[in-house]
């Protein structure tokens, strides 16, 4: 009949090095592309907002301009004095600008830090820092000579 096949296949220092290199390299690479993730989304909020504040910003400076003239000469044919028209037509252009303004604040605000990258690395760092090499620990945390001896399966 022949000896059984051994269900536990015993591996090598060199292929368990190997292969927790590989799991290393795979759970490195995995936190990389959750950064990346999450960072994404943010840029994303951040050039909306960005976008909201140049928007705010050019409508104050350059929409002064343009559209002053034209507003406060057609509220002078109501009879106002033209330097209350100007003035009017200023303040007008001023508060459009605050408000997109305090839109794009409120964008800005949405940009989260990347929660669960920091939590997977912490979880990380946490169980690297328990392993030790040479054997694995007993309940009350000490590594006992007798498992250095033993075979992982």
């Amino acid at each position: 009949m022949g000896a059984p096949a051994d269900e536990h296949v015993e591996r090598s220092l060199g292929q368990l090095v190997a292969a927790a290199t590989e799991d290393m390299s795979a759970l490195i690479h995995d936190e990389i592309s959750l950064a990346k993730a999450e960072l994404r989304q943010d840029v994303k909020r951040a050039g909306i907002g960005s976008g909201a504040a140049i928007a705010g910003g050019a409508l104050i400076l350059f929409g002064i301009p343009v559209l002053s003239f034209g507003a406060a000469y057609g509220l002078h044919t109501t009879g106002l004095w033209l330097w209350a028209c100007f003035l009017a037509v200023f303040l007008a252009h001023v508060l459009l600008g605050a408000l997109v303004l305090l839109i794009g604040v409120r964008f800005f605000k949405k940009v989260n830090k990347p929660e669960k990258t920091i939590t997977s690395v912490k979880e990380t760092v946490q169980v690297f820092s328990e392993v030790r090499p040479g054997g694995r620990r007993s309940q009350d945390g000490h590594v006992h000579p007798d498992d250095l001896t033993r075979s992982v399966s």
